[in-house]
Parts: C-alpha cells; structure tokens; sequence
C-alpha cells in the first residue's frame, strides 16, 4: 500500500477524500471526533506547501430537498478556525479553486452529485475525471467510507496516483489483530437497533470468534426467533432476515450469548425485567449485559454497538455497564466505531480502551471479511496498478 507516511511530496494539488459525516443537532457538531482525526493529514499536506482540496460525503442525499439539511457549510464553520479554508459551494464547479500554497479547500458535499441522478455513490468514472482534473494526487483519509466504492472513494484513483493517509494506515494497522486472530479467546459483542444489516456480519463474524455476545436491539429479533414475547420492541419482519437468524441460531447456538435483563418503560415507571415478565404494550429500551466473568478470560474484544438508548439516562444502564466491565479486563479491547464511538466518550470511557476506530459499517466490514470496497477498487483499478 502506498502510505502518505512514508512518502514526500510538496507545492501539489492534492484531492484528500475525508469522512466528516459528523452528527449534527440543532446546527451543532455533537461528535467531533470523525473531524479531528483526519487533521493530522490535512495539516501534513499543507504544511508540506501542497494546495488542499477536501472532498466528503453529510448525510443521505436523496431527493433535492434532502440538500438544505445535509451541507457541509456546518463542517467549514467548525474546521475554518484550525484551518486556513475556504468553501466551495459547488461540487461540480471546482474552478474557484487557486493554487496557493499550503491553501485548503472545503467542497460541498460530494452526494449533492446524486441528484438528480446518481453519480457519486454510483462511482461514477465521468464525475471521479472531472474532479481529478483539479489536483496531480488523491489521498484517502476517509477510513469510515471506505466500505463503499464511490466517485470520491474509489474512482478517482484511476485518474492519479493515489496515497492512504494517516487515519487510514493507523486504522488498519490497528485492526489487523482482528483480521488475522492469535490469541484466544476471541470475543464479539454486537449491538445497535437493526439486526437487517448486520445478519450478514453477525454469519461471518460467529465463524471466526470463540463467543458471540447480543445485545442491544438486534437481540429482539433472535428472541423472537426463539419463540419470546418482546412486546412492541423494535424488530424485524423481513422473512429473509427472520430465516438466517434461524439458522444462525441452529448452526451457532452454543457460541451465541446473552443475558435476561432488559429495561422498559410501563406506564411511566422504569422497571427492569426478565425476557419473561415483557408484556404485550412494553417497549425494550435497554439490555443490561452483565458478562463479567465471560470476558475475565478474553484475550481480544471487539464491541460494535450498544446495549440500549444510552443517549438517555435511564436507558443507559446496559452500556454503562458493559463498558464497566470491559474496563477491567487483562485482555485488548477495540471499540467498533461510529455510534459505539460516541457512547464511549458521553459515558466517560475515552482513555480505558486500545483502540477506538472512526468506521462504524467500514470496521464491521472490515473486521468480518478482511476487505473493504474502495481499497479492493484502488487496488484493481488505480492508476499505479
């Protein structure tokens, strides 16, 4: 791989493809941390004279109206006051762009391009030219969107000569104990609220791990799957889904793990129970996970997800807890990135782990097969191959 680490270039145009898909509440910035871990490559480029061209992806851009929410503008608010940055408003009109050294460029978001008709997320060769024609180099920082080969993830690769950054390298550096497992026991936790777009993963990962921890919303669907009431809990009904979690549940059963504790609000009053005491109106919150002596013997931990709606403090028991627990184990412990992210920090967790990835989807991809989507584009398609 081509890492910008170990290369030296200086006064080029460089295209650097960020993930700054950073969650926004009220026009504010909630979670910073996709932002600021791409600034130790912005700042390398531009202290080495080289003119800067940001590209990234906010948010799903479908139709025209989904724009107004979905700008980058809140991103340039943040980044302009580390950075010496202007804002390109139009990401099919990059001609406002100088070349001036140690200058950095903020493009509008590249999904802007998918309507009306789809052409970043389409990877789109005639979009990746067109932008490749501003700068001599890409670099591809954006760890978290490198599960998808898109116009500005992949495509234009093929156009220039292409580098990973710093975030790219320290994240895959850093998961490869995941890839390839030598030390046992070998334990996942996985949660979140969907288990539709995590079976897949789920598959993979059980082939690979000693234990399979559920919790979170994900576990509904398997509880339903073994014949439980979770009442009005969110879960799925795609019979495609409901069928590869039997058979998960068959080939897998004495992998999988999970406890009987779950947080619900009835009737105004917070009660924790039983997967027997749900009744029919009660909605699942939260999963209290209490699998201390499970992982006292871990030897390696990957967490993706969270046990409940920790965003709220009553429903944040179960992550609070787990999170406790693997604290304290002798073991190496990756947080999976994206929301589990952002448990962590709210929670007060920064500083007890190994490693905390940026990716959310692109580290659970990554962690269940090995590859990721744009780095098998580049590695196929680039202009250095």
């Amino acid at each position: 791989m081509n890492y910008l680490s170990e290369n030296s270039f200086s006064n080029k145009r460089v295209i650097l493809r960020c993930d700054f898909n950073a969650p926004v509440k009220d026009g504010v910035i909630t979670d910073d941390s996709k932002i600021t871990r791409s600034l130790k490559t912005i700042k390398h480029l531009l202290d080495n004279d080289n003119t800067v061209i940001l590209l990234s992806h906010f948010g799903r851009v479908k139709k025209e109206e989904d724009k107004e929410k979905n700008s980058l503008y809140v991103v340039y608010e943040y980044l302009k006051k580390d950075i010496d940055l202007e804002f390109i408003q139009d990401p099919l009109d990059l001609n406002n762009i100088s070349t001036s050294n140690s200058k950095c460029f903020l493009v509008e978001n590249t999904r802007f391009t998918d309507v009306p008709e789809k052409r970043e997320s389409a990877n789109d060769l005639e979009l990746a030219h067109m932008w490749s024609e501003y700068a001599d180099i890409f670099v591809l920082d954006a760890f978290g969107s490198a599960h998808r080969a898109h116009s500005s993830t992949a495509g234009i690769s093929k156009y220039l000569p292409t580098y990973y950054g710093f975030l790219v390298e320290e994240e895959l550096k850093n998961l490869e104990c995941l890839i390839n497992i030598e030390n046992r026991p070998f334990i996942v936790v996985m949660g979140g609220a969907k288990v539709d777009d995590k079976i897949k993963i789920i598959e993979s990962m059980l082939s690979k791990c000693d234990k399979l921890i559920l919790t979170g919303g994900i576990l509904n669907t398997f509880l339903k799957v073994s014949g439980k009431n979770i009442g009005n809990s969110l879960v799925s009904d795609e019979e495609e889904v409901l069928e590869s979690v039997r058979n998960v549940l068959d080939k897998y059963q004495e992998k999988i793990y999970f406890t009987d504790k779950f947080i619900i609000n009835r009737n105004d009053e917070i009660k924790e129970v039983t997967i027997d005491e749900v009744e029919n109106e009660d909605v699942i919150y939260d999963n209290v996970v209490n699998v201390k002596d499970l992982l006292q013997n871990a030897k390696i931990v990957f967490f993706n997800g969270t046990c409940g709606k920790y965003e709220d403090k009553e429903y944040a028991k179960g992550t609070y807890t787990l999170l406790s627990e693997l604290s304290n184990i002798d073991g190496k412990v990756i947080i999976g990135g994206g929301d589990t992210v952002s448990a962590v920090t709210k929670l007060g967790f920064l500083d007890n782990f190994d490693y905390l990835s940026s990716g959310g989807g692109a580290t659970l991809e990554y962690v269940a097969y090995g590859k990721l989507k744009a780095l098998e584009w580049i590695k196929e398609n680039g202009v250095d191959n």
